[in-house]
């Protein structure tokens, strides 16, 4: 909805926007009209990312007329067939009325493609054992040059660039079109992000965390607060496994998914160098009650597809730079089976945020990966808990994946969803998005079940450290409830207070805690409301 059309109209067209006074099917469907106007469309798409605003009634130096009823069912029926040819579809936003006629606000979309399976892959190692690389070289198709030259399309602030490591999670878009890998020239390019959303039938989003370990909280971040199906965990063959690699593989474990392993930089070794370090990471895979495989020929990269599980982990030996390795990776990642649970996505919408920004035209803006539900453009929403413990009502404005705008998104969807009716300064990382028949309820304390990994001292009642759930990264006081005291290796009941503020959790929800390195990990028993 315009709030005032007249000041929206002034500005005259631009990108997206486009102004008809009225369209006739006698003469606007006439095949060198009907192209122009085509051709216009297509335009005005291209510039809104799939979608296009037109307001008939109004000259094109902005100027107010109106339509009667006729002009204006002719008119949107020139649209609807126009549309129809490249696969849209016209949807009235809001009419006004002027002069006792009416001006139509008319949004053209994107028809929404056939349900496209959606991979979600956390990846996860050591700084410098080549994430970033990886994932530059599998989503553009080019061999890196031994410097980290693929690395800089996930190297996107500036002093990761300049020092060459990443300092925030960033998501690298991959795809399958007919089963063939769809490359991207630019990753960066939003536009070539929406296309690959667009053609393409099967979607990995990674999810690339940071390796340098003053970033540990970042790290965790990326595997427990997004909807993962799968952890990668990267090792450098002229390094081998790291006391990180250790940390990592834990989280990861921790969230109870099934991992996959890349042994990177395999040219810069000798063969027997390349055989020691799979047998330190053979052996430290055992140590946690995994199989490692080492997947070497196309056939056994589909086979471990379809049968990998929480205990069997692949391994694949891979180079950035001389494309070993790199098809089994592809190979896998076409028939690697996506979890779906059909239970999660008949639930309330809900969503834990993770970034909250503000863009230019659209507002402020909240992303996240969806944990259940679906959204749709247009939902009421609720957001909260603030400071104050209260849930606010809010609109979905508009919903884009991957720069890719959408009408509605699913469970397991990596989605930014602009929000009106509350202010950015309002919403923290940690809130929730949720349907209002998901009934949320703001917590300050709750009851865990906790294992203590690693700790040098005893634990007492008001120990604090850092506890993450889902995106939520809070300091939390802690009161043993099995006995007065815990160590390395103890298990037991707890009673866990949020220090600074409430936010929702439930029953169910892993968490880990963290002072400096990880300590213990647990599962939330029991929510305990005010």
């Amino acid at each position: 909805m315009i709030k005032d059309l007249r000041s929206f109209t002034r500005k005259g067209e631009r990108k997206n926007i486009e102004f008809k006074v009225g369209l006739s099917p006698e003469f606007h469907l006439k095949e060198d009209r009907k192209q122009r106007l085509l051709s216009q469309m297509k335009y005005r798409m291209e510039k809104g990312n799939g979608e296009a605003i037109y307001l008939l009634g109004v000259e094109d130096n902005g100027e107010l007329l109106g339509l009667t009823e006729t002009q204006l069912k002719e008119s949107i029926f020139v649209l609807e067939s126009i549309s129809y040819l490249i696969g849209a579809e016209v949807k009235i936003s809001a009419l006004y009325p002027i002069n006792g006629k009416k001006i139509a606000h008319l949004r053209i979309l994107k028809v929404q493609s056939p349900e496209k399976e959606h991979l979600l892959v956390g990846v996860a190692g050591h700084v410098d054992h080549g994430k970033s690389t990886l994932l530059g070289t599998l989503t553009t198709g080019n061999l890196d040059d031994g410097s980290g030259k693929s690395r800089i399309f996930l190297d996107v602030q500036k002093h990761e660039i300049e020092r060459g490591l990443s300092a925030d999670l960033s998501f690298a878009l991959y795809g399958f079109c007919n089963k063939n890998v769809y490359y991207m020239k630019n990753p960066l390019d939003k536009k070539e992000k929406s296309a690959l959303m667009e053609k393409c039938d099967r979607l990995v989003s990674f999810v690339d965390t940071v390796g340098h370990e003053p970033w540990l909280r970042t790290t965790i971040r990326g595997i427990v607060g997004q909807k993962l199906n799968y952890g990668l965990l990267t090792i450098a063959a002229d390094d081998g496994p790291t006391h990180i690699t250790r940390e990592h593989l834990g989280i990861i474990l921790a969230m109870d998914l099934p991992v996959l392993v890349v042994i990177t930089k395999i040219d810069l070794v000798t063969p027997e160098e390349l055989k020691s370090v799979y047998g330190k990471i053979a052996e430290l895979l055992k140590l946690v009650g995994r199989i490692p495989y080492q997947v070497k020929a196309k056939e056994e990269a589909y086979l471990v597809a379809k049968k990998m599980n929480k205990h069997l982990v692949p391994v694949f030996n891979v180079s950035s730079v001389t494309g070993e390795g790199l098809d089994l990776l592809n190979n896998l990642f076409l028939n690697i089976e996506i979890p779906i649970n059909l239970e999660d996505q008949k639930k309330p919408f809900l969503m834990y945020i993770d970034k909250v920004y503000s863009v230019k035209g659209a507002g402020t803006v909240v992303s996240g990966t969806i944990r259940q539900g679906q959204v749709q453009k247009g939902d009421r929403l609720l957001i909260g808990p603030t400071t104050y413990g209260e849930f606010k009502e809010l609109t979905a404005r508009s919903i884009e994946m991957h720069h890719y705008k959408i009408d509605y998104a699913k469970t397991g969807d990596v989605v930014g969803i602009s929000i009106t009716g509350v202010d950015m300064d309002q919403i923290s990382r940690g809130a929730i998005l949720c349907h209002p028949e998901y009934k949320p309820e703001s917590i300050r304390e709750f009851e865990a079940e906790i294992t203590i990994l690693v700790h040098p001292t005893t634990i007492k009642s008001g120990y604090e450290s850092v506890t993450h759930i889902e995106t939520i990264a809070e300091t939390t006081q802690l009161e043993p409830l099995d006995k007065k005291y815990m160590s390395a290796g103890d298990k037991g009941k707890v009673h866990m207070r949020f220090k600074y503020r409430p936010y929702h959790v439930k029953k169910g929800q892993k968490l880990i805690l963290r002072e400096g390195r990880s300590k213990g990990i647990g599962i939330i028993t029991r929510t305990i409301s005010d």
